[in-house]
C-alpha cells in the first residue's frame, strides 16, 4: 500500500536501521560524516559537490569549506536526531512539499554512496523506506523527543526501559558523554548546534534547564503508551 505524503507544517517522527539490522556507523567518522550530512542536505538548494574531509573531523561543530555558497533554504526542521550503531531517529517538521521525501532520499543515497565507497561493498544499507509517523498530541510532542534522546542508555543501562534505574545520576552522566544526538544542545551543551532547530521544542520544555532537571523524572515515568503509536522502531 502507498503510504501518505507528509504534510507541510506537520510534524513527524522517522526511522530507519541497516539492512539485516547491520551497523550502518563503524566509527566515529562514519558518525561526523552523517551528522555532516543531517546539515548539509536540509537545503533546497542543489547540494555542493563536496569532498567531505575539510575541517570537520576534529571539531565540535560541523565543519564546512569556505567557499561561496546560497543562504540554506530548509527542507525541513530538523528538531531532534539520535544516532545508534544501527538505526537512527529524527524527528522533523515539513516545512515545504515533498521536504521529508527530498531530505529522506538526499541523506539515504548520500551516506549510502559515502558507506559503499568506504567499506568496499555495493547495495542497499538502510532496511528498506524509512519508517514515519505524525506527532498529533502534547503528550507525543513532550515524550518522544525524551525517548529518543534516551537511546543511547541501550549501550549501558537497558533496564531504562522498564523504569528501573538505580542510579539516575550515572545515567545522565553517560547521556551527556554521548555526542551522538541533539541531546546536549538541548541542556545547552554545544554540540552540534547548527544541525537542529530547537524553538519550538525547547519552548515546550520550558529551555534548557528546566530539560536538564526534568530528565532523572522522565527516566522514572516515561510514559510510552503516550508515544506508542509514533515509536516506529
Amino acid at each position: 500500500m502507498k503510504r501518505s505524503l507528509p504534510a507541510t507544517n506537520e510534524i513527524y517522527h522517522i526511522y530507519n536501521r541497516g539492512v539485516e539490522r547491520r551497523r550502518v556507523f563503524m566509527d566515529d567518522e562514519d558518525r561526523l560524516r552523517f551528522v555532516h550530512d543531517l546539515f548539509e542536505f536540509n537545503d533546497q538548494n542543489p547540494t555542493l559537490n563536496l569532498s567531505y574531509h575539510i575541517g570537520y573531523r576534529n571539531s565540535k561543530e560541523v565543519g564546512l569549506p569556505k567557499i561561496e555558497r546560497e543562504k540554506r533554504k530548509l527542507l525541513v526542521e530538523l528538531m531532534a536526531f539520535c544516532m545508534m550503531p544501527n538505526h537512527f531517529h529524527l524527528i522533523v517538521r515539513q516545512k515545504v512539499e515533498n521536504g521529508i521525501t527530498e531530505f529522506m532520499r538526499k541523506i539515504g543515497s548520500g551516506y549510502t554512496n559515502y558507506f559503499n565507497k568506504k567499506y568496499e561493498r555495493v547495495g542497499h544499507l538502510f532496511q528498506g523506506k524509512y519508517k514515519m509517523a505524525r506527532l498529533t498530541n502534547d503528550a507525543q510532542f513532550i515524550h518522544l523527543p525524551y525517548y529518543i534522546h534516551f537511546n543511547p542508555l541501550d549501550l549501558t543501562k537497558h533496564e531504562w526501559r522498564r523504569r528501573e534505574i538505580k542510579n539516575y545520576k550515572d545515567a545522565e552522566k553517560f547521556l551527556e558523554t554521548y555526542r551522538w544526538s541533539s541531546h546536549l544542545d538541548y541542556i545547552g551543551k554545544n554540540n552540534f548546534p547548527s544541525v537542529t532547530q530547537r524553538e519550538f521544542l525547547l519552548k515546550f520544555f520550558g529551555g534548557p534547564d528546566r530539560y536538564k532537571k526534568s530528565i532523572a523524572e522522565w527516566l522514572k515515568e516515561l510514559d510510552e503508551e503516550a508515544i506508542k503509536e509514533v515509536t516506529i522502531e
